[in-house]
């Protein structure tokens, strides 16, 4: 997967929402988004080369999410990251102690996104210790998190926006299916030749043997439910069989929802809250927040910040 972003905490009523593209080879064999067989309480597509996941979800409110680190010409890692999320969602262990158990040295270059809906955490084996996010709207493409390429800062922006129409889950796909390239002046530098560079700068990857692959959106409300519904792509970009609405009813041909040209299949999971709520209020006594200033809030994170790493 090459691009996360993720509200946490933001929206008074949805605690934790996600956007995300996963890019790869086209060769590279894949499964949709599906209730796992051998771990029911996953919701996931799956890797079937590795036997990992790039995003999936469970019932109990866990969220794991992986990203590469683009560092062309190193030797790869021995063990799969898609193995790291994979074992977060099929384990019990507190988030925080997880990433920080991780042996980093045995993997490729990672960034690795956490949540057992009471915490949200980051680790990367490029970028130091594990560490718990704060509030705010949080994104990472194939470099550190937050760091500001133009199509992360450009991501973060119409995501903010976005999370302030929910439910309205439309604009979120908007912002994901963006294909813009990005001026060459404007490109980072990590290493491939600038034709990829190029096609790298754009939210929505197209070429012919790599790309955008699957476009997810999971939403988790402060009750511990929510959905994950995931678009898949073929060779040619057009949307494929795999559509997978967790916790929203079957979409009929005929619906508003539909709209989707080559959209063939959308299949539900429930994603629900079973025992202690995976997403407790705040405590009593925090001040609360009108609708009013939540969106400000939206608005000001999705701004590119001063503070942003540089490249």
């Amino acid at each position: 997967m090459c691009l996360i972003v993720v509200a946490w905490r933001v929206h008074p009523e949805y605690p934790l929402v996600v956007a995300a593209n996963r890019d790869e080879f086209r060769a590279r064999p894949t499964a949709a988004a599906a209730r796992w067989t051998d771990a029911p309480q996953v919701v996931a597509g799956r890797d079937l080369e590795a036997g990992g996941t790039w995003l999936g979800a469970t019932d109990a409110g866990r969220f794991a999410a992986v990203t590469n680190v683009r560092e062309p010409g190193r030797p790869p890692g021995a063990r799969s990251r898609g193995h790291l999320t994979r074992d977060f969602l099929t384990g019990t262990a507190p988030p925080g102690d997880f990433a920080a158990g991780l042996p980093g040295e045995a993997y490729s270059g990672f960034n690795l996104l956490l949540s057992d809906g009471r915490t949200l955490w980051y680790r990367s084996n490029r970028d130091g210790a594990a560490r718990p996010l704060p509030t705010g709207i949080h994104g990472v493409s194939n470099h550190l998190l937050d760091t500001p390429w133009p199509k992360l800062t450009t991501a973060k922006a119409r995501f903010a926006e976005a999370l302030a129409r929910l439910p309205d889950e439309s604009p979120f796909f908007d912002l994901l299916a963006d294909d813009e390239i990005v001026p060459d002046e404007a490109l980072p530098a990590t290493g491939v030749p600038l034709e990829w560079e190029r096609r790298l700068s754009a939210v929505f990857v197209r070429s012919p043997d790599y790309g955008t692959r699957a476009s997810t959106l999971l939403v988790r409300r402060a009750d511990g439910g929510g959905f994950l519904l995931e678009r898949s792509f073929d060779a040619a970009d057009r949307r494929g069989k795999a559509g997978v609405r967790s916790g929203l009813r079957k979409t009929a041909a005929n619906s508003p929802r539909a709209g989707w040209s080559d959209f063939t299949g959308c299949v539900r999971f429930d994603l629900k809250r079973k025992g202690t709520d995976p997403f407790p209020p705040r405590r009593k006594g925090l001040p609360g927040r009108s609708r009013h200033r939540t969106i400000g809030l939206l608005q000001r994170n999705g701004e590119r910040s001063h503070d942003e790493p540089g490249l």
